[in-house]
């Protein structure tokens, strides 16, 4: 069989198209960033298992709790703040994917924990509560450490 050249052209815009698919979202050839390499980065793998583990635990909570049970509502915001950091992963350069450590990956975990932890803390408590204080520089500290290595 063959084809018109107008059909192997959309063809060929077609493909390229899909090949420049990231996370579900069809873009542009010109567009497209290179994501192996941050893909196969220690830092990627960290924050993506943490970011899996939590969609799991999503999923086993919604089983037995509701939306305003306090283990979903905390799940979910860490979820939300993993998948921030997976975009800010993104935007790094293909030329300084070496900042991609695992330990860069477990700062960024840890630092989504610390705050989830300081947003159960701000639902209980105010703002000068010194528990709350506490947890602020908790926070402060891993955030100052992962800024100091992507910049």
């Amino acid at each position: 069989m063959r084809l018109k050249s107008p059909t192997i052209i959309f063809l060929l815009l077609f493909a390229s198209a899909v090949l420049g698919q990231t996370d579900g979202r069809i873009v542009p050839v010109s567009g497209v960033k290179e994501t192996g390499p941050i893909r196969s980065s220690g830092a990627y793998a960290e924050v993506l298992l943490r970011r899996t583990e939590l969609q799991a635990d999503i999923e086993a909570f919604l089983g037995d709790y509701t939306e305003e049970n306090s283990k979903v509502i905390d799940a979910r915001f860490e979820l939300g703040i993993l998948t921030k950091d997976l975009d800010r992963i993104y935007t790094v350069r293909p030329s300084e994917t070496a900042k991609l450590t695992p330990a860069l990956g477990k700062l960024i975990v840890r630092r989504a924990a610390l705050e989830t932890d300081l947003a159960r803390l701000m639902r209980s408590y105010n703002k000068d509560h010194p528990e709350v204080k506490r947890a602020k520089r908790r926070v402060e500290i891993f955030a100052a450490s992962i800024k100091e290595i992507l910049g």
